[in-house]
């Protein structure tokens, strides 16, 4: 079963060229009525020359069972394929802006329990996974909410609603099963006029329970909004709870609404656990580890999200996703769901 699942890995890696021949934008995936992409996109700051180099990395398989401590600590910690040079001159601006096309922008999470109720209530910070260790973001679960409610921050020591540094929040439902991201924009009752202020919802996420319980691996939906023909997001600016992402998504009303799902692990008869390829950027087994997928294209991985050390994560995101998405996602993986564990 290893061996096949090997095999099954390589080939998907080796024809990666002739896929991007028959497909060679991935954003068409991504993109809800208009136009086929426009040109103008290809303004990067971004150089290319690492995009590609989880191709040269050895594949190794990592486990994604929920049997802690069974991955052995990796000593090849340094050899992670560092993220490309990505220059964040604003920063607000940044991790808002979907990731540059053809670009994996690899980043780190630590978490931090230190202090007195940090076990109950760590921060979490969002670093670029290079030698500047760029930071790009905080969040941390507020206290006294009657459900999981994480506010994302840009200045990792101002985590309070009211700060200028306030970008966004995560917000769960009663049973911490689905979750909302939005962005730093005002309530719905607080609309002006042509409702230009009112926040948007950038992501929406639905943990599953799955049919072994206890002991198999988590089952995630994502939905976002689509992209336009210039690649930007479109806006989606709920007026009440019945017109949000996880409403159209629960009504099938998809209109400029895309859904992905993680990638389903592989069982391995020889580790008897799940695993998935992470291209070396994850070292240990924990049912945290996954990879977010369209169902049209398996084979490109939205965001990927793994543990590389207790208390560390590595993060990697494509476009269509900026970072305060992928991040307030991988907060969600973090919340304690009994169902879903």
């Amino acid at each position: 079963a290893a061996t096949s699942s090997d095999e099954e890995d390589d080939s998907d890696s080796s024809t990666k060229p002739i896929r991007s021949e028959k497909k060679k934008n991935p954003a068409s995936l991504f993109q809800t009525g208009g136009d086929p992409p426009t040109e103008k996109k290809s303004k990067k700051k971004v150089p290319l020359k690492q995009a590609e180099s989880e191709e040269d990395t050895p594949e190794t398989l990592q486990k994604n069972s929920n049997k802690k401590g069974k991955a052995k600590k990796s000593k090849k910690k340094e050899e992670r394929p560092p993220s490309p040079v990505i220059e964040v001159d604003n920063l607000e601006e940044f991790v808002l802006q979907p990731a540059p096309q053809g670009v994996t922008v690899k980043c780190r999470v630590t978490r931090d329990k230190r202090g007195m109720d940090r076990g109950l209530y760590p921060t979490y910070y969002l670093h670029l996974d290079n030698d500047k260790k760029v930071f790009l973001l905080a969040g941390r679960k507020r206290k006294k909410s009657k459900t999981s409610n994480y506010l994302i921050s840009i200045d990792p020591t101002d985590l309070s609603r009211g700060g200028e540094n306030f970008i966004g929040k995560l917000r769960s439902n009663l049973m911490g099963t689905r979750f909302t991201v939005f962005d730093n924009g005002a309530n719905p009752d607080r609309a002006n006029a042509d409702w230009s202020n009112v926040r948007q919802e950038l992501s929406a996420v639905v943990y599953e329970t799955n049919v072994l319980g206890f002991k198999g691996p988590r089952k995630m939906t994502v939905i976002i909004p689509g992209m336009n023909a210039d690649c930007e997001r479109v806006p989606i600016r709920p007026r009440n709870d019945n017109d949000g992402l996880l409403m159209r998504w629960q009504n099938r009303n998809m209109d400029n609404v895309i859904e992905l799902h993680n990638k389903a692990p592989v069982w391995n008869d020889e580790t008897q656990s799940y695993v998935l390829n992470f291209h070396g950027r994850v070292t240990h087994a924990s049912v945290k580890n996954f990879q977010i997928v369209h169902s049209s294209d398996p084979d490109y991985i939205v965001m990927q999200f793994g543990r590389v050390a207790d208390d560390a994560f590595t993060m990697d995101y494509n476009y269509p996703l900026c970072a305060v998405q992928a991040f307030a996602i991988a907060l969600s993986s973090f919340d304690g769901k009994l169902a879903c564990e």
